[in-house]
């Protein structure tokens, strides 16, 4: 079982009410293999909402409480975001999951590389808060465009 960023899978769940669908995720025999999660949806944020981005840090900062999330307007959602980031957990290491796909520089799930806080489309290295809560408990993280490795193993048969 992988874990996935739902908008991924096709739900419009993006802070702007659209998806970004990645279409091997789509297709017929791997979707009972996913499990769509949305950490921002989960944390009791609404769909649309403000573009939110971590300032002063990456999520590993926000998890230890030196950074904060910041939608657009100003307002804080880092307990938002850190209730999705949880509760993601939760579903994740219920279902066994092995690994996440999880949407590219995204305050949640961003892996590797996220917006730096200033709304400015401007990247800093780190992972958002709900891959960097992953990593902490033992689950691998990819992005859509990193997934190469866990993707090629979805397409083998067992």
């Amino acid at each position: 079982m992988y874990i996935v960023s739902s908008c991924l899978l096709g739900y419009p769940c993006r802070y702007d009410a659209k998806s970004c669908p990645f279409e091997f995720l789509t297709g017929r025999g791997i979707r009972e293999l996913l499990i769509p999660v949305c950490p921002e949806l989960l944390g009791g944020l609404g769909t649309p909402r403000r573009p939110a981005e971590v300032r002063g840090g990456d999520g590993e900062a926000v998890l230890a409480g030196t950074a904060r999330v910041l939608d657009i307007s100003g307002r804080d959602v880092t307990e938002e975001y850190l209730k999705g980031a949880w509760i993601s957990l939760g579903i994740a290491l219920q279902s066994g999951a092995k690994a996440a796909i999880l949407k590219a520089r995204s305050p949640s799930c961003g892996t590797g590389s996220i917006y730096d806080g200033t709304f400015s489309r401007t990247l800093r290295p780190g992972d958002g808060v709900f891959a960097a809560l992953l990593r902490k408990h033992g689950i691998e993280v990819y992005s859509e465009e990193t997934a190469q490795e866990v993707l090629g193993q979805l397409r083998r048969p067992s």
